[in-house]
């Protein structure tokens, strides 16, 4: 993995795009109700620490839907949640962005850290739309993104894959596995850990982590 190439992407392309309706950039854009004032700067250096404190490369590249509201939306990091950053034994260090005495915890991150703890090092996460997706007037909700918002985003998705040179793509959920699909790259889809899929998501995780090690 090029990490000084994946940063310099991040910051040519993502620390730049703000100010979308119905989507919040974490990197960009700051709530001055739930964020603190240096919020953004906070969850860009979560970002790149997640980038950069890596013994070796990833092996796969897990691409997933979009930051939900409790998770990336305020640690910066797909599928982790700042509580997550704050725990010591956490893999990954951080800070936390949000106003809270308490930080955000999230359910799908506890469950996808759950199952790929063992596998951290093998993997690399990111989300096929890295903006936080909310209904207008609720911008602590969730939404599905729209075509449309995948479609912007697919040319930053080719440079993470790009930049990370991963031997397997994987696709968490119908909108990743139609991003690599619209951007011709083959990959192999997985369950979303969420809403039941906890088993189906670890017994998929398992079996590609499984091939490559037999390799």
């Amino acid at each position: 993995m090029d990490a000084d190439a994946l940063i310099a992407l991040f910051r040519r392309q993502l620390y730049r795009e703000g100010g979308r309706p119905g989507l919040f950039n974490p990197y960009v854009d700051r709530d001055p109700e739930e964020d603190r004032e240096d919020a953004v700067p906070i969850r860009r250096a979560n970002l790149e620490a997640y980038v950069r404190e890596r013994p070796r490369p990833p092996r796969i590249l897990l691409l997933a839907e979009a930051p939900g509201p409790w998770g990336c939306r305020f640690s910066g990091v797909p599928i982790t949640s700042e509580a997550q950053l704050l725990d010591p034994d956490f893999p990954i260090t951080g800070r936390q962005s949000s106003r809270r005495s308490v930080p955000h915890a999230e359910y799908s991150a506890s469950i996808y850290w759950r199952i790929l703890a063992p596998y951290y090092y093998e993997i690399f996460t990111w989300n096929a739309v890295p903006c936080h997706p909310y209904r207008l007037g609720k911008p602590l909700s969730i939404r599905t993104p729209r075509v449309a918002e995948l479609t912007h985003f697919l040319p930053l998705v080719e440079g993470v894959v790009r930049a990370v040179g991963a031997e397997r793509l994987v696709a968490v959920g119908r909108k990743a596995e139609r991003a690599f699909r619209d951007l011709d790259l083959a990959s192999t889809y997985v369950r979303h850990p969420s809403q039941g899929g906890a088993t189906l998501f670890e017994s998929g995780i398992r079996s590609i982590v499984d091939n490559l090690a037999a390799r």
